[in-house]
């Protein structure tokens, strides 16, 4: 197997999970891009063959394919941070868009391919505020570079399969997640991270739109889907080409709500501020579909609401505490699987 961006956040829990099956997997991604980060911490370079390659190298990317000969592909690699694509919009562009390309271009070329899963994003929709979820047949937009890049790597990849991997029967899809939360995740400008780094600092956290509704999913439901939608793909299941997966819609949370019950869940009496920032293009509200996903793979988050964010807690509390973190890890991840 291939996993691109494994020592990310997402793609890190996502190795250590595949270790647990007994998969032989070979990573491809650049270096870890916080300190600490779950891939160091979590040691999960022992378990894989890990290539240090960026995607925007088309020729480093065509070795790492022809060296990994994968059978299937979970793409995660990508530039995800949607305030420094506002920084950064070449590069971000770049990362997601090209890098995107130079892997399915390369793959095109590999015998012994069974599917592949491009993961996006539950911001590659246009987005015109009116309070609804998003459902796989909505149109695409992005109003900055980072949901914009991901939209047209969904364009990208629907090219990709319509030229050349449908001919190949060689399923390709994509995969939308909601807000990705989990212990591990030390990113810049992201509300878990960010109220860790407050509550070690004994700082306040700062929230630029606290009234904002987001899909908040734990890493583990998402990495779930992916790997439940990309054995439907390679046994040939007739799952579709897109799916959703996020938490029910029902039940919208806040940003200021999510911060107040992960502060009150490790313990930090800290409080929050609201600093707006000018001019902002984020979105405020966001929810997703997840319907075709629960009917058609029989996937459902085990962990909503409150148990999400217990588990979230427990991780970084844990690691506050000096423990051993891949333990840890492995033992959320044991526990997840044993549905407890």
């Amino acid at each position: 197997m291939l996993l691109t961006g494994h020592t990310g956040f997402k793609g890190s829990w996502a190795a250590l999970w595949l270790e647990q099956l007994g998969a032989e997997v070979t990573g491809l991604a650049l270096k870890p891009d916080s300190d600490p980060s779950l891939y160091t911490l979590a040691r999960v370079e022992g378990g894989l063959r890990s290539l240090i390659v960026d995607m925007r190298d088309r020729h480093g990317v065509e070795a790492a394919v022809r060296a990994a000969r994968p059978q299937i592909v979970l793409h995660l690699a990508a530039q995800a941070l949607v305030r420094r694509s506002i920084r950064e919009p070449v590069e971000t562009i770049a990362t997601n868009v090209m890098g995107t390309t130079h892997l399915l271009d390369a793959l095109r070329r590999q015998t012994g391919l069974e599917a592949v899963l491009v993961v996006t994003s539950d911001k590659v929709y246009a987005n015109a505020e009116r309070g609804l979820p998003f459902a796989e047949t909505d149109a695409l937009g992005g109003k900055d570079p980072y949901s914009a890049s991901k939209a047209a790597v969904e364009l990208v990849t629907a090219a990709f399969a319509t030229s050349y991997f449908d001919a190949l029967d060689i399923p390709l899809a994509t995969g939308r997640a909601g807000n990705v939360v989990g212990g591990g995740d030390f990113s810049e400008n992201r509300i878990v991270p960010d109220l860790v780094r407050a509550a070690l600092t004994g700082e306040t956290l700062v929230l630029r739109h606290p009234e904002a509704v987001r899909p908040w999913q734990h890493v583990l439901d998402c990495v779930a889907g992916y790997f439940i939608y990309a054995e439907a793909l390679a046994n040939r299941e007739g799952v579709p080409q897109t799916l959703n997966f996020g938490p029910e819609p029902s039940e919208p949370v806040t940003v200021a709500e999510f911060a107040d019950a992960l502060q009150a869940a490790l313990g930090v009496a800290g409080g929050w501020r609201h600093e707006p920032v000018e001019g902002s293009v984020e979105a405020r509200h966001l929810t997703l579909a997840s319907d075709t996903a629960r009917r058609l793979l029989d996937w459902r988050d085990r962990l909503p609401g409150r148990a999400c964010v217990n588990a979230v807690a427990d991780w970084y509390r844990s690691w506050m505490q000096g423990k051993d973190m891949r333990e840890v890890t492995l033992a959320q991840l044991a526990a997840y699987q044993s549905g407890r």
